[in-house]
């Protein structure tokens, strides 16, 4: 969930929206509509904003992990610096399997699955924001016939039963309303034996209210995130099995806490206790990849 300034995504741009939302009791949780709203507000704006680093930087190698070489080999419109990992890098990935994106944003991670399962395969992305979706088709252009790119919630997947060997997600699960629903829909789109490969945002401590009810907490990756043994329980709770789940460090965190507190400042938001924003967050949020598979 490394965060593009430019593009008003994640956390980036929202301390200049003084909307209702924004105000809202620091108290008072959002719905689930409420949630998926905030959520496509601000990816909607990510998606029309310029790409990684701004419109025009070079990336190399960025904070989520991919290598100078990654980027090279894909649409530069299709990276916005959104992730919090690299979950194609998480396991492999062979020629001629079936790839979901869960999240999938600009498509890049797709585009990087793609290459992994070449002319054989195919990769789907499912996001539930139509500029997404725009944008990520925009960017394949015709040269990735092997991707597609389907408007859809991860709640209620427009995918086929045990369809997909591989599933992978970006720092998005987070932002789901229903996680023990979306790790449901995982479970059943992959094929027996199929593989996740998930990079996401996880607590290591409860947030205090005024933080995880805020709109931009959840947009940006944070209001919405479990803990860590919640996380491994909702995945287990859906007949999956976790082989792998790495706690990563704080360079996230430090990055979100410190927008998410300008961003609360900006709105108004009522300050927490005599610690900062950025504080609370840099001790709470980390990143994380998992590895996570269907029984045969």
């Amino acid at each position: 969930m490394t965060t593009n300034k430019n593009a008003g995504g994640c956390c980036g741009g929202a301390a200049s929206r003084p909307d209702a939302a924004a105000v809202r009791s620091a108290t008072t949780a959002l719905g689930p509509e409420e949630i998926k709203h905030e959520v496509r507000v601000h990816y909607a704006k990510a998606a029309r904003g310029g790409g990684c680093c701004g419109s025009d930087a070079s990336c190399g190698e960025d904070a989520a992990g991919y290598s100078a070489a990654d980027l090279a080999a894909i649409p530069a419109e299709s990276h916005l610096g959104l992730g919090c990992g690299h979950p194609t890098a998480l396991g492999s990935i062979a020629p001629g399997e079936c790839v979901l994106d869960l999240g999938s944003g600009a498509g890049v991670d797709c585009f990087l699955a793609a290459r992994a399962v070449g002319p054989t395969g195919r990769v789907i992305g499912v996001d539930m924001t139509p500029e997404m979706i725009s944008r990520a088709r925009a960017a394949a252009g015709g040269r990735f016939p092997n991707v597609e790119f389907r408007l859809g919630e991860i709640e209620r997947l427009p995918i086929d039963g045990a369809s997909m060997d591989v599933v992978i997600s970006n720092c998005v699960l987070n932002l789901v309303p229903d996680k023990a629903q979306a790790f449901r829909e995982i479970q059943r789109v992959l094929k027996p034996g199929g593989r996740a490969y998930i990079s996401d945002i996880v607590l290591l401590a409860p947030l205090p209210e005024e933080v995880r009810n805020h709109p931009d907490a959840i947009a940006g990756c944070v209001g919405g995130a479990l803990l860590v043994d919640d996380y491994r329980r909702a995945i287990e709770a859906a007949g999956l099995t976790v082989e792998k789940l790495d706690v990563r460090g704080t360079a996230v965190a430090s990055e979100v806490g410190e927008e998410l507190a300008a961003s609360m400042a900006g709105s108004g938001a009522v300050p927490v206790a005599a610690r900062s924003v950025a504080e609370i967050v840099l001790e709470a949020i980390r990143s994380a990849d998992l590895v996570v598979r269907k029984p045969r």
